[in-house]
């Protein structure tokens, strides 16, 4: 249990680490980093905090879209998750200012801000504990509706990224990397993590003995 726990914290620090060097890029934030951003800016609250709160309100709308009864561990990972991304902006990231940074920086900083995400995310879904309810959103969707999960998570990107951009989010080419790289990358670090999850397992050995 132990393993478990630290490989799910150590994909959710990994994927915020991501998250925030994506935001500190200043080329656009995702696309749910960059509405939470635009929530931040017109009611004040952290950013973590915007996103724990609508994850809560996503718990019992992912509920209805499936017509069963709301997951109430996802609450776990809501305030982890809340917790982890302000720890990045708020302390790590806070007095360091890129606005102002060679172009090439920015673009680098966005380049490997989606590769630590995508590698984060893959850790984080190894240990198949609660998910955060964004994540789960994209299947809920999937499932009412009938349609493909990549589907799913292009009407998610595209309503909320339109409402980042109502309401003075950082919409821009960072915004787009992640919707079209994030769930690839994903794919692919999740790929090379899960062989190695296992084999570093503390009971692989004893399995491999039994066998």
């Amino acid at each position: 249990m132990t393993y478990r726990i630290t490989v799910y914290l150590l994909g959710m620090f990994v994927n915020f680490f991501g998250v925030a060097l994506i935001v500190n890029a200043a080329l656009g934030a995702g696309f749910w980093a960059s509405f939470f951003i635009g929530l931040s800016d017109l009611f004040g609250l952290t950013v973590g905090t915007w996103t724990g709160i609508f994850q809560f309100l996503i718990i019992f709308l992912n509920a209805w879209l499936i017509k069963q009864a709301p997951e109430y561990k996802a609450v776990i990972p809501v305030v982890l998750e809340s917790l982890i991304l302000d720890f990045w902006l708020e302390i790590v990231f806070s007095r360091i200012d890129f606005t102002t940074a060679p172009y090439a920086v920015q673009i680098v900083m966005l380049i490997a801000g989606v590769i630590f995400c995508g590698l984060g995310v893959a850790i984080y879904i190894l240990p198949e504990f609660p998910r955060g309810p964004m994540n789960q959103l994209f299947l809920a969707i999937g499932k009412r509706f009938n349609v493909s999960l990549g589907t799913g998570q292009t009407i998610v990107a595209v309503i909320v990224t339109i409402s980042a951009y109502l309401i003075g989010g950082p919409v821009g080419i960072g915004t787009l990397a992640n919707m079209f790289f994030l769930g690839p990358g994903i794919q692919f670090w999740y790929t090379h993590a899960y062989p190695m999850y296992y084999r570093l397992h503390p009971g692989y050995q004893d399995e491999l003995e039994l066998v």
